[in-house]
């Protein structure tokens, strides 16, 4: 069901009604977020380390302006809601090699794995969203409109994970993954998964952000002077009481 649909007062309810949900799912609005992101400095220092071997992968550039797109484009308040109700994870220890892994709620997001020289991408969404009848039904998935959505068809598959109305897209290059993000219907579909899941409670992997990697999904795109502030620790960042 989707965020839309939603009824209660758990997950994003508590910061955005239902028609500033709609309305961002739409593109209709850009939603006031927090200026200041609050942070553990135990995970920072925790994920470090990968972060630094992450670097020294030849798809980092890719990788990074990928999440860049992704924090920007399909995540509400990313700064009010990081780690809580979202998190990003550097070179993730469960199966399947990921680079980086997005996850809210109990549910994976999204992924970048190495392609050789370049990357993949997995992206989790609503089967109802990618058929032609808006159906679960396997069979009417709109082959059309994903292959349209990438570069070229040979850049696009699909699977169907276990769990009612989920779908699994890969996309592979950095420009058909990029395109993918840009393209309405399918950025509509990204934004309205990744709200069902905020909207369920809080992220049972807030132990595995990274915070280096949020920095550079939530940033302006200069990489170069946030990770120097960062190396001096002189994030603008406050501590979380939490902590």
């Amino acid at each position: 069901m989707s965020a839309a649909r939603s009824q209660g007062g758990t997950g994003l309810r508590q910061f955005l009604d239902l028609q500033q949900q709609r309305d961002w799912i739409d593109g209709k609005t850009i939603l006031p977020d927090a200026e200041e992101r609050s942070q553990s400095m135990e995970l920072r220092f925790k994920y470090a380390a990968r972060f630094e071997k992450l670097l020294r992968r030849q798809q980092a550039p890719e990788v990074l302006a990928v999440l860049r797109r992704y924090g920007r484009d399909c995540i509400p308040i990313p700064h009010r809601t990081e780690r809580h109700y979202w998190s990003v994870s550097c070179l993730p220890s469960t199966p399947g090699k990921a680079l980086v892994r997005i996850n809210a709620s109990w549910m994976e997001l999204f992924s970048l794995y190495a392609d050789g020289e370049g990357i993949r991408a997995l992206f989790l969404v609503h089967l109802s969203d990618f058929t032609t009848d808006h159906s679960l039904d396997h069979g009417q998935v709109d082959d059309a409109f994903i292959e349209r959505c990438v570069v070229t068809p040979e850049d696009v598959s699909y699977f169907f994970p276990p769990g009612e109305d989920i779908f699994g897209i890969k996309a592979r290059g950095f420009s058909s993954i990029c395109k993918f993000i840009a393209q309405s219907r399918a950025l509509r579909a990204i934004r309205t998964f990744n709200l069902t899941h905020m909207n369920r409670g809080r992220n049972a992997f807030q132990a595995s952000h990274c915070y280096s990697l949020a920095d550079h999904m939530l940033s302006d795109g200069n990489a170069e002077e946030r990770q120097t502030h960062a190396a001096r620790g002189g994030s603008r960042m406050k501590k979380s009481p939490r902590e």
